[in-house]
């Protein structure tokens, strides 16, 4: 993916800001985190998938089913590799204030500073902290993180945008998405065989993205 725009001074002051985080050796009680949010469809099989065997890999049909969207929140610890994720239903100014509260209070409560790289989505502002959190938890947030906003012409500048699994949407909730299996059809090969539907439920199923 490439930037085509105009370089302004705050792209590139923005540009060198990250890559200045990036390239901090680690620090005593500070903490590095790219932080992402992204919307995911989930899809559900209309065939029960045949389960693998020796010498052959599990089978799925290609049609789907929507099953409605959900909202996925990511942090990268730049230093430890480690990722934390939420879902949610929404994708607003109280979700991402939870979230940074559920990170710092539960993954990070004795860090003295966290340096946050993050894009500069609406919702990503310090001022939803004191919108829909006590105001005291709010001012905590406000002295622990410390934002670090991406150029906002260049896509896929933080590491959970690059460390994303490539699966499917569905993966990222299958169990959200999963029906009773009850209530599925068999796949093709046993008994009580059951025709698909004529009338297609959508496209063909969304290929594996690509991150060169």
């Amino acid at each position: 993916m490439w930037c085509i725009g105009t370089l302004t001074g705050e792209y590139l002051a923005n540009r060198e800001d990250v890559l200045d985080v990036y390239a901090q050796p680690a620090e005593a009680g500070v903490v590095r985190l790219c932080f992402d949010e992204r919307p995911c469809q989930l899809l559900d099989h209309v065939l029960t998938p045949i389960p693998p065997k020796p010498g052959a890999t599990q089978k799925e049909h290609q049609e789907y089913v929507r099953k409605g969207v959900c909202n996925v929140l990511l942090a990268y610890d730049i230093d430890t590799g480690q990722r934390h994720l939420r879902v949610t239903t929404t994708k607003n100014k109280g979700d991402y204030a939870h979230f940074m509260d559920w990170l710092v209070q539960s993954h990070y409560p004795d860090a003295q500073k966290i340096k946050l790289v993050q894009d500069n989505y609406s919702t990503h502002t310090y001022g939803a902290f004191y919108e829909h959190l006590p105001v005291e938890t709010a001012r905590n947030l406000r002295h622990t993180l410390e934002f670090h906003y991406t150029p906002s012409t260049a896509p896929g500048s933080t590491w959970p945008k690059l460390n994303s699994p490539p699966f499917p949407a569905s993966a990222w909730t299958s169990a959200s998405a999963r029906r009773n299996d009850s209530k599925r059809r068999p796949g093709r090969g046993k008994p009580n065989e059951t025709r698909r539907p004529s009338r297609s439920t959508g496209p063909s199923r969304p290929k594996r993205p690509v991150i060169n």
